[in-house]
């Protein structure tokens, strides 16, 4: 049980009832840099790679990282925030993003690079749970606060967008680097105005479920160590076979916590609901092939079609306005037809996507290849979302709508997360014998120094041009397969898990709805 203290005084200063729009501007400020830099690194990844020499399947740890460490501790930020103050723990999870962004402009090696991407998901992961909470706390019950949810969804749903035109603007204009250096400043202005403009919450009592949060965590980061370790070292492989051994004790660990805990991070009784069960596993899945499919599209784009940052920036605009379309019809139509219907829509759009996709060769141009399928995949998974994220929310008693609506976040990272692990190691695995079974057609073709630039540095840009094009679209072919391996369990577990009707659906959780008190 939980108790409420009163803020303290002087916390809540007249002046922040007299400029909500200053308030709500600079929480979205914030929630647009954490959204969006899930995104704005995805068209620099070839420069970073270039740039650090990089592996092919090490870069995915720019990614990984970041989602990692997001993931893991969201909901432990959460719980932060309501036991510390919510604006207090924003303002601390602000100020460490804007540090680790700082690290990763300035990193000179790959560790540094990764290391302050896990430094940046935990402070995103500190500051995006409160700035939801915060609206709550600085907007009365009622239209104002409907404004202010909507307005926040808004800018969370263009981030992706904006990132992908920021990161190529920023990379071919200035540098990878300054996709991390522009948060520095907008972080310092956020952190600057919050203490002016926003109302601090009531504190609550409460326990942090630190072994929790910890376990969840490195077992996530050695399982996802395990297959891009297996991508590159092989399965036998001792540190591989470590890292999974290490994963199942740790995650095993987790859960006997957080079933023994009085208040844990996970609330393991919210998987009984068998809607909520299935809309969690299917945001999980169709993250993996998500995450995966921008990861590897992106390197396609670059690298064989040669598109600069900016053009590859723009090359996937169409697949973001495809979810905003049916997202926002999803929406609407939702209380007519129930969820079901259009995650089976959805999902049969996304997968047919996919398929399309992995069909992708050397040869495959942008408009024939890339732009059909990726818009077909994005109309189905804006059809998934908003249904999806429905039943998570569909009756859940109030104080807990806030960890129902956050495991739901976390499924979307810690699916993108394991997915782009495994994912990397079909396309490692692919690329390895793809590349020993065409050695001697290669050895035949490249001179002697391209043979030994590849062999000191393993970048695929080293070999004769249309080797390193073909063996590069083979191994993201394999990949997008599984990813529609993925997208196929995804829509299965629709078709037979989900029963909810258009009467089961809390009307309360659609978009527009009164906020709850």
């Amino acid at each position: 049980m939980t108790t409420q203290q009163s803020a303290p005084q002087g916390q809540g200063a007249a002046q922040h009832g007299r400029h909500p729009g200053i308030a709500l501007a600079v929480i979205c400020a914030a929630q647009l840099m954490i959204v969006l830099d899930a995104t704005i690194v995805n068209v620099a990844l070839p420069s970073m790679q270039t740039d650090l020499n990089l592996s092919a399947t090490g870069l995915s740890w720019v990614l990984n990282a970041y989602t990692l460490t997001f993931g893991g501790l969201l909901l432990l930020g959460g719980r932060a925030g309501d036991i510390l103050g919510r604006r207090r723990v924003f303002m601390v999870g602000i100020v460490l993003f804007a540090l680790a962004s700082l690290l990763g402009g300035l990193a000179q090696e790959p560790w540094q690079l990764f290391a302050a991407r896990a430094l940046q998901g935990i402070g995103g992961a500190i500051a995006s749970p409160t700035a939801l909470s915060l609206i709550t706390t600085n907007f009365e019950e009622g239209p104002e606060r409907n404004r202010a949810f909507g307005l926040f969804a808004a800018v969370s749903s263009a981030g992706a967008a904006i990132g992908l035109i920021a990161g190529g603007m920023l990379t071919e204009w200035l540098s990878w680097r300054w996709t991390l250096f522009v948060n520095v400043p907008i972080a310092i202005a956020v952190a600057l105005m919050a203490p002016l403009y926003i109302r601090e919450s009531e504190r609550h009592t409460g326990r942090f479920d630190i072994a929790g949060a910890l376990t969840s965590t490195i077992g996530m980061g050695a399982l996802v160590y395990g297959f891009i370790s297996a991508a590159d070292r092989g399965w036998s492989d001792s540190i591989t076979l470590l890292s999974f051994v290490t994963a199942v004790v740790l995650l095993l660990g987790f859960l006997m916590i957080e079933r023994g805990s009085a208040q844990p991070i996970t609330p393991l009784h919210l998987f009984r609901n068998r809607d909520r069960t299935a809309s969690y596993l299917v945001m999980l899945l169709f993250a993996a092939a998500m995450f995966g499919m921008f990861f590897f599209l992106t390197q396609f784009v670059q690298n064989v079609l040669d598109y600069s940052p900016l053009k590859a920036g723009m090359a996937f605009l169409p697949i973001t306005v495809a979810i905003a379309v049916t997202a926002g019809m999803s929406a609407k139509l939702l209380p007519q037809y129930g969820p079901k219907l259009f995650m089976v829509v959805g999902g049969v759009l996304a997968t047919t996507g996919l398929i399309w996709l992995a069909m992708i060769d050397a040869n495959s141009g942008y408009v024939g290849g890339l732009l059909s399928p990726t818009v077909l995949f994005g109309l189905g998974m804006g059809f998934v979302f908003m249904p999806v994220t429905v039943l998570a929310l569909s009756g859940v008693e109030n104080q807990e709508s806030g960890a129902a609506s956050g495991l739901l976040q976390v499924m979307q990272m810690v699916g993108g997360t394991i997915g782009l692990a495994v994912l990397t190691t079909v396309f490692g695995t692919a690329l390895r014998n793809e590349i020993t079974e065409r050695m001697p057609e290669i050895a035949a073709n490249a001179t002697p120094e391209q043979l030994a630039q590849f062999q000191q540095t393993e970048q695929l840009s080293a070999l004769p041009a249309p080797f390193g094009d073909q063996i590069l679209a083979h191994g993201i072919g394999r990949s997008l397969w599984l990813a529609a391996g993925l997208a196929v369990l995804a829509l299965l577990i629709t078709v037979i898990g989900i029963r909810a009707t258009k009467s089961d659906i809390d009307m309360a959780t659609l978009p527009g709805a009164p906020a709850g008190g």
